[in-house]
């Protein structure tokens, strides 16, 4: 089968590396991809945002199957139409992608079917918000309503701090996603996500992993897109996996069936583990980026049969097998990120870092001139396999040190706590 996926980062790169294991594929078409999903799929130029030419180029090329990756085209309702032009997609329809797309209405599904979550408010203004934010205190959390590419959230430690949360929502500073706030109580603890795969009724695990969302060693300073992960998340055992899903993707799934609008594709579920127990944080309705990148190399199974599987409500047929290593993933990203950065400084000496328990994922990448170049903010994953978190995160900073690449700057901490608790 012949099959489309959309999306050009490092999460996209890791399912075009899997998808392209698959003896189900004849042809796996990207678009538009990047420099490294070209080594393993045929990238193509197409307009995401122009159903008609999505659907064009599917009817074209015999297209199975479409996988989205990213959030804002399901969020745009990409899947509805090609469900309308009976083409087969593995994600959520527009509706059940409000789990990603709003965070108020995220938030009011919890508070309906009793899933444990943070106390909240939403706001459509700045006076009232900043009266609740000065009511609550702080710390409290303040989240731009809809999609800020992983950029519309605020862990105010002051009130100062919430205030101008407040203010750069409402002022535009992340768009449409700002119009609405939700403020939010600050909930103490680690934060792990968890991946489901869902066909509407049944959710079949797809993996744990955890991230750092911040750009400064000690997950200090701004929120990016995610500098580093690894997986499995050791804090979640198979007792607090089964609290996750029995607490908070089964009700989900349950109340989003009951509403009409059942979910389909990846529920991601990003965790807090409190003293009173894991409580949800948010929902993605898509893979995590750089959490792909560590998930699916430890991934035995095929990675398209379950897809499969999710579309057509089969998933009590299929079981997902896991290799017992642990994955560690670095993000090496263009300097000044999440700010302003250079683009189009060239790679040096990538083949020098490859190895057998070595995968570089590519996310802001373009070849130019038979160059390596970097486009992106967040350019390359290297995610390395071991025995021990310690082992992965080794192996994965002694790769990085073979590239030649003065532009780039990392992380040198990621994985911090889990090797803390392993040398205990």
């Amino acid at each position: 089968m012949n099959v489309l996926l959309i999306g050009s980062g490092g999460r996209e790169h890791a399912m075009a590396a899997k998808l392209a294991q698959s003896p189900l594929l004849d042809t796996l078409f990207c678009a538009p991809g990047n420099a490294g999903i070209a080594n393993v799929a045929k990238c193509v130029t197409l307009d995401i945002a122009d159903h008609g030419a999505v659907i064009q180029f599917c009817d074209d090329n015999d297209i199975s199957l479409v996988v989205v990756g990213p959030e804002a085209p399901l969020v745009a309702g990409i899947v509805d139409a090609l469900d309308a032009a009976n083409i087969a997609a593995f994600g959520p329809s527009a509706a059940a992608a409000q789990l990603e797309g709003s965070k108020g209405f995220t938030k009011d599904l919890c508070a309906e079917f009793n899933i444990p979550t943070a106390a909240y408010q939403r706001f459509n203004n700045a006076p009232k918000a900043k009266r609740y934010a000065r009511e609550m205190g702080a710390p409290i959390v303040i989240k731009a309503d809809g999609l800020a590419a992983g950029k519309g959230v605020v862990v105010a430690t002051s009130i100062e701090e919430a205030l101008d949360a407040i203010d750069d929502c409402f002022e535009g500073a992340f768009g449409d996603a700002g119009f609405e706030v939700v403020i939010e109580a600050f909930l103490e603890g680690e934060e792990a996500s968890l991946f489901a795969f869902c066909d509407g009724q049944t959710a079949l695990l797809m993996g744990t992993a955890q991230d750092h969302k911040q750009v400064g060693e000690g997950d200090t300073g701004p929120n990016t897109g995610g500098m580093g992960a690894f997986s499995p998340a050791a804090i979640l055992d198979q007792e607090m996996i089964d609290e996750v899903m029995g607490n908070i993707i089964v009700p989900t799934l349950a109340g989003m069936h009951s509403r009409g609008t059942p979910f389909r594709g990846i529920l991601f579920a990003g965790l807090m583990m409190t003293k009173d127990g894991p409580q949800l944080i948010e929902y993605n309705v898509r893979y995590g980026d750089p959490e792909t990148q560590v998930i699916l190399p430890r991934l035995k199974s095929d990675l398209l049969e379950l897809m499969i599987a999710s579309v057509e409500s089969s998933l009590l047929e299929v079981e997902a097998e896991w290799s017992d290593e642990t994955a560690l993933a670095v993000v090496l990203a263009s300097k000044g990120y999440p700010g302003a950065y250079e683009k189009g400084t060239e790679i040096h000496d990538l083949e020098k870092a490859e190895a057998a328990n070595i995968e570089i994922f590519h996310a802001g990448t373009a070849m130019k001139d038979g160059k390596l170049t970097a486009i992106g903010g967040r350019v390359l994953n290297f995610t390395a396999m071991g025995s021990s978190v310690t082992e992965a995160q080794t192996a994965a900073y002694d790769a990085i040190e073979k590239i030649d690449w003065p532009n780039g700057f990392c992380r040198s901490d990621i994985g911090w706590r889990a090797v803390a608790r392993e040398k205990e």
